[in-house]
């Protein structure tokens, strides 16, 4: 199903179990549930699942990938260039200036970080709203084009967070630290598209064009862990879900999620958890 916007973009929500595209698209928002879809622009890799949303800058290229034994479902929104820096020009300026000069007549491009949100309390309970009225409301298109402006404009306060997270690294010049934020989300984002096969410090630095130790040192200093130690945390965070979700043996489940080691799998999943892997299934 697409429902349009005539002046603000438009919104794609599908079923299916394969799908490829590549080529380049609009500022959007793209979330998937009851499965997941890989996106690759290149220079990164993104998985999409029930447990985030990923926002890709206009003009990107990237292509997407899903490939399930059941349905997954999408529900993507496309913005129209420029809308960004209409609205971001609103809440920005004041009010005198909107008043003699309502458009903006010269706009600086509004870039977003290219990653994975974890779902938060303020741009996906109004994506999850959207998605259960679109329906029967689709065809309102006043209705639609108030609902893209919300959301952009949460869009926007999700994107000042974020930069103010890039703008807490070390570095003197602010350019530097958005770059090193990007780089490095760019990598945590790999980990979380690759968690269920090895690997290692240099590959994870090569995709944020890093070398390893500082890598490892701005890691550390911008999400609170080493990528070994997100790593383990994605890997423990989806035995969990097939725990609960499937009839996969413990062993099947350690070496799906890319342990190697039953005994140290167990020994780790006690400690995190504070239960067994058995024990967990059980309470669940």
């Amino acid at each position: 199903m697409r429902a349009p916007s005539d002046s603000c973009g438009f919104i794609l929500h599908e079923k299916g179990r394969q799908h490829y595209w590549e080529g380049i698209g609009l500022l959007s928002i793209k979330s998937f549930s009851h499965g997941r879809a890989l996106y690759d622009t290149g220079r990164g890799l993104y998985a999409v699942d029930e447990s985030s949303y990923l926002i890709l800058n206009n003009q990107q290229p990237y292509s997407i990938t899903i490939e399930s034994n059941s349905v997954v479902e999408s529900f993507c929104i496309f913005f129209k260039a420029n809308f960004a820096e209409q609205v971001y020009y609103s809440l920005s300026s004041e009010q005198g200036k909107l008043l003699d000069n309502p458009v903006p007549h010269n706009r600086l491009p509004v870039g977003f970080f290219d990653k994975t949100y974890p779902h938060d309390r303020v741009v996906s309970p109004a994506l999850l709203s959207l998605k259960s009225s679109l329906a029967e409301r689709k065809e309102q298109a006043g209705w639609l084009e108030e609902r893209m402006h919300e959301l952009m404009q949460l869009l926007l306060h999700v994107r000042e967070g974020t930069k103010k997270e890039a703008l807490a690294l070390n570095a003197v010049r602010v350019s530097t630290r958005e770059e090193l934020y990007r780089r490095l989300i760019r990598a945590k984002d790999y980990i979380s598209a690759c968690f269920d096969r090895p690997l290692t410090l240099k590959e994870i630095a090569s995709v944020a064009c890093l070398s390893p130790n500082h890598l490892l040192r701005s890691f550390r200093q911008a999400f609170h862990q080493t990528p070994h130690q997100f790593l383990n945390a994605k890997r423990l965070e989806h035995a969990q879900n097939m725990l609960a979700h499937s009839e996969l043996s413990v062993t099947d489940i350690c070496f799906a999620v890319g342990f190697e080691s039953l005994s140290s799998f167990s020994r780790m999943f006690r400690h995190h958890t504070g239960f067994s892997p058995n024990e967990y299934r059980r309470k669940r």
